[in-house]
């Protein structure tokens, strides 16, 4: 072989080889990209998910202050209900204590106050 042939040669096997670096690169790149897309990806369904579950707290929370809020009201009635059945039976006992006086100075007792 001569050297024209020799060097004609040499050319496709340096355009070959840098034809298949090139390949190799673009697939690497591709690659690289395609990772950095699932990872901005990935990124974005965490802070997602992060910005709901704060929602999701905020709302919890939300509802405990409500839950607090409806106990202290129910207790609040309670008190208020034990108070007028404690003075319903004060009453009543007044009552009986006064039908026993005018029982007792030869009058007649009342007629029985009908429960409401």
């Amino acid at each position: 072989m001569d050297a024209a042939t020799l060097g004609a040669i040499g050319v496709i096997v340096v355009g070959l080889a840098t034809a298949a670096a090139a390949v190799i690169g673009h697939r690497t790149n591709a690659r690289a990209t395609h990772q950095g897309v699932v990872m901005t990806g990935y990124g974005g369904l965490v802070d997602n998910l992060q910005e709901e579950r704060d929602t999701l707290r905020r709302e919890r929370d939300e509802l405990r202050t409500e839950l607090t809020a409806a106990y202290a009201e129910l207790a609040s009635e309670r008190a208020d209900r034990a108070a007028l059945q404690a003075q319903i039976a004060q009453l009543t006992a007044d009552i009986a204590d006064r039908d026993r006086q005018i029982a007792a100075l030869g009058g007649p007792p009342s007629a029985p106050t009908p429960p409401l």
